[in-house]
């Protein structure tokens, strides 16, 4: 693997305008909540409590089943792979699992950061109901750390450095129903990090006929993968890379267990998309991202969809360039060689890359413009042209 030593932090780059992502504005309102668009009237920065209204601080606390005790007061968190072990009144790696008095809590149940309302394709999802819009909700947390972290302010940091909704489970399927979202998207941060609050919403979300979306790392143990797989009907997992020492080196994590978790989701049969965002110089190899594509071929299945990302320079690699899109042809050009039958370009509107082809007869069955759709060219889930069937989501 190619290497090359991180920038400086985001809080030194002048390109960093993402630094009031999801940040208090002067209002007290998260930045991008968009709380008009999601169902919720503006922030006063007077106002009492209210489940409405962004507050700044830890607003609740819930006991965890995902901790084991130790000797001395001590937990270890059994979430994730990093397996913390917690001594009493500390956190985990993932700022937001805490031991108070030998038992493990979670600081961000109920308490999301973000409520939006999105286009599906911006998960992103192009074989789950095109053209529909996703209620998406996120907290802060993550249990990886990656030098890349395009949501670094809101995943990177500790929940009462953000402004947060009292929101419990209900009351975003309320919302959702209010909105007529078709599905609930548990995106933007790190899922992994609110699992007990997706895991209660997504059983809701299933019982009131809602499809539940997540965009994650895939980075956690079987036993609450095994739980939550049952309540998913589509997740988009990054693989930022099929070598191991880059997620070492710029993720704090490993990689097998990101690749266990995939492989789970496939026996589950719950509908798989799989995210690489392509870094110059550091992940954008044409045979390492062969190597990727090819075992997403071998263990997955050549029709699942494969979206490379262009990076733009942010957070600890703001000295890299933008991705070339010329880099992102070859690796979709390279991808298609080892059979994936649904490659695409992210991020770059315009580009055909952005388009769902028919495998059998290479017409376009759904045409976009960035997150919007223009044209679908579907009749059941099969292509309207040659009858071939598309896999996804559809209804």
């Amino acid at each position: 693997m190619r290497k090359r030593k991180a920038g400086t932090g985001a809080q030194d780059s002048p390109d960093l305008a993402r630094r009031q992502f999801l940040k208090a504005g002067a209002a007290g309102a998260c930045a991008l909540c968009l709380g008009t668009l999601a169902g919720f009237p503006p922030t006063a920065a007077a106002q009492p409590r209210n489940p409405h209204t962004a507050e700044k601080g830890l607003i609740r606390r819930e006991r965890s089943p995902w901790f084991r005790s130790l000797e001395r007061n001590e937990i270890e968190c059994t979430l994730c792979p990093k397996a913390c072990r917690i001594r009493p009144g500390r956190r985990g790696a993932c700022r937001v699992r805490e031991n108070r008095n030998g038992s493990g809590y979670t600081l961000v149940y109920g308490n999301p950061a973000l409520v939006q309302l999105d286009p599906v394709e911006r998960k992103p999802f192009f074989h789950v109901l095109p053209g529909t819009r996703a209620l998406s909700v996120s907290t802060a947390g993550c249990p990886l750390e990656c030098a890349f972290c395009e949501v670094w302010d809101m995943a990177l940091v500790s929940p009462e450095d953000l402004h947060a909704y009292d929101l419990p489970p209900e009351d975003v399927i309320e919302h959702a129903r209010g909105m007529d979202a078709r599905s609930i998207s548990y995106a933007f941060g790190e899922p992994v990090a609110f699992y007990e609050y997706m895991h209660d919403t997504a059983a809701l979300a299933r019982r009131e006929g809602l499809l539940n979306l997540v965009h994650t790392s895939g980075y956690i143990n079987f036993e609450p993968l095994a739980e939550l797989a049952d309540k998913l009907d589509a997740v988009n997992i990054d693989l930022k890379s099929f070598e191991p020492e880059f997620y070492r080196e710029f993720c704090g994590g490993e990689l097998e267990p990101v690749l266990d978790c995939l492989r789970h989701f496939k026996t589950k049969g719950v509908h798989i998309e799989i995210t690489n965002l392509v870094i110059p110089t550091l992940n954008d190899d044409m045979s390492a991202i062969r190597e990727l594509a090819q075992w997403i071929h071998d263990e997955l299945g050549p029709d699942v969809p494969l979206h490379f990302g262009r990076f733009y320079p942010l957070y600890k690699l703001a000295n890299l360039p933008p991705t070339p899109v010329s880099t992102l042809d070859q690796a979709r050009a390279t991808a298609h060689e080892v059979g994936l039958n649904h490659v695409y370009v992210a991020r770059v509107t315009g580009h055909d890359g952005e388009n769902t082809y028919c495998p059998a007869c290479g017409e376009v069955v759904i045409r976009r413009l960035g997150f919007v759709v223009e044209e679908t060219r579907l009749e059941g889930g099969s292509c309207a042209a040659c009858g071939a069937h598309i896999p996804g989501r559809w209804a």
